[in-house]
């Protein structure tokens, strides 16, 4: 693990565990206020999370050329997080707006 600094591992261990907090609150968010917008956001940031997991497990194995498909993977997760996120975004909005329209 000598390919990253302490400095970029505490980054990254901590963004990864704030990550999993954020969800979780988000979570619970949308069950105390029985929102599903925000249930679905919740699942929404879970592709970005493994995302995050792969780039970590990458870093744990010094950046193995034989591990390179993770480099892949986190690219496609990360590529389908935010488009789930974006989708989550827009799910707001539409329930956000039939709140106030009625």
């Amino acid at each position: 693990m000598h390919e990253l600094s302490t400095g970029t591992w505490f980054i990254h261990i901590t963004t990864l565990c704030e990550w999993t907090l954020a969800i979780i609150f988000v979570a619970i968010w949308a069950k105390s206020n029985s929102n599903k917008g925000f249930y679905w956001l919740a699942i929404a940031m879970l592709p970005n999370l493994a995302s995050a997991m792969a780039e970590i497990t990458w870093h744990i194995f010094d950046n193995s050329d034989s591990l390179k498909g993770l480099v892949v993977l986190q690219a496609a997760l990360t590529t389908l997080g935010n488009s789930c996120l974006a989708l989550a975004a827009w799910n707001l909005l539409q329930v956000k707006n039939k709140e106030s329209s009625t």
